[in-house]
C-alpha cells in the first residue's frame, strides 16, 4: 500500500473507531445534539478534506509552477528534522494564532462559532467551523508552499499524526484519563500534556464558563502541540473536564447560515449572524456567568 494511501486512511480510520466507541457509549443519542448539528458536523468534515485544502493546495501549486518553477523542490534536500520543524512552525503554530484570533476579534469569531455553539463534545465536533475559517487558515497556504518546496513526503507523516491527536483531543473517550489514574504516570502526564493536546485540556477551552475553575474558553488554543499555549501564556492544567460546554450566545441558526457566513446571514435580528456587525456580537471579555446576569 502507498504512503499517500496510508496517510489518508490513518485520520479516517481514526475518526470511525473513536465515533463508534462514542456512539456505544450513548453520545450520539443525548437530545443535546440536533439533526441541524449533526448537518453541520458531516458537511464540514467532507468539505474540508475534498474541497477546501485540496483547492488550496491546487491553486497554491499551480500559481507557484507558472510563476516561481525554479524554487519547486528547492528544498527537498534538507533533513526531516528541519522540515518537520518547518510544518510545526507555520502550520501549526500559526494555527494557534489564527485560532486566538479568532477568540478575539468579533468578525473572526463567527466564522469560528459553529464549533463552540454545541453543548456536548465529541470527535464530530473536531472541523466544525464556517468554510471560510478554513479557506483563510494560513496553516493550509502554508502547508501548500512547503510542499511545493519539496517537503511533500514528511507532510504524508506530519498530517496524519497531527490529525489524529485532534481527533483526539475532542473525542469523548478521553484517552488521558488513564494516566491520571496511577501515580506511576504522573511524570508521563506532566510530559504530554504540555506537549500535545489532550481531551483534559482542550474540553477546558469547550467549557461553558471559567467559573467552574476548570473551563478555559479563551485559552488553550493548541490543535496537535499545547506547547504553543505553554510558551505565549495561553495554558490551563486540571486535569478535570468540564460538565458544562458552548457558548453564552446560543442562538442556533441554521447549518447554512452557520457554515456559509457571511455570505449566508441569520434573518434573526438577534443573532450574531445577522450582520457582519451587530449589537450582539460576541464579547470574548465577557463570561457566560456575567452574561446570564
Amino acid at each position: 500500500m502507498e504512503v499517500t494511501t496510508i496517510s489518508k486512511l490513518i485520520p479516517v480510520t481514526a475518526l470511525l473507531v473513536l465515533g463508534a466507541l462514542e456512539a456505544i457509549g450513548g453520545l450520539y443519542f443525548e437530545d443535546k445534539r440536533t439533526k441541524n448539528d449533526f448537518t453541520i458536523e458531516l458537511l464540514s468534515l467532507v468539505t474540508l478534506p475534498t474541497l477546501i485544502q485540496p483547492g488550496i493546495f491546487i491553486l497554491v501549486l499551480g500559481v507557484l509552477g507558472a510563476t516561481l518553477p525554479g524554487l519547486e523542490d528547492s528544498l527537498v534536500g534538507i533533513s526531516w528534522g528541519w522540515q518537520l520543524l518547518a510544518f510545526l512552525v507555520l502550520d501549526d503554530m500559526t494555527q494557534y494564532w489564527w485560532h486566538r484570533l479568532s477568540h478575539v476579534n468579533r468578525k473572526m469569531w463567527k466564522l469560528h462559532r459553529p464549533h463552540h455553539v454545541v453543548e456536548e463534545m465529541g470527535v464530530l465536533v473536531t472541523y466544525r467551523n464556517a468554510t471560510l475559517y478554513y479557506a483563510l487558515m494560513p496553516g493550509i497556504w502554508f502547508s501548500a508552499l512547503l510542499v511545493y518546496l519539496g517537503m511533500g513526503y514528511v507532510y504524508l507523516f506530519y498530517l496524519p499524526v497531527k490529525l489524529v491527536v485532534i481527533l483526539l483531543a475532542h473525542s469523548e473517550t478521553k484517552w488521558d484519563r488513564f494516566l491520571y489514574r496511577y501515580k506511576i504516570l504522573s511524570p508521563l502526564a506532566w510530559i504530554v500534556e504540555r506537549t500535545i493536546s489532550t481531551p483534559s485540556t482542550h474540553f477546558a477551552h469547550h467549557g461553558l464558563t471559567a467559573e467552574d475553575g476548570i473551563s478555559h474558553p479563551n485559552g488553550n488554543y493548541g490543535n496537535l502541540l499545547f506547547i504553543w499555549d505553554m510558551i505565549f501564556g495561553t495554558a490551563k492544567i486540571t486535569r478535570k473536564y468540564p460538565s458544562r460546554f458552548g457558548a453564552w450566545n446560543q442562538i442556533k441558526e441554521p447549518w447554512y447560515v452557520q457554515l456559509f457566513f457571511p455570505l449566508v446571514r441569520s434573518k434573526d435580528p438577534n443573532s450574531e449572524l445577522h450582520s457582519i456587525k451587530t449589537k450582539n456580537d460576541y464579547d470574548p471579555s465577557v463570561d457566560f456567568k456575567e452574561f446570564s446576569n
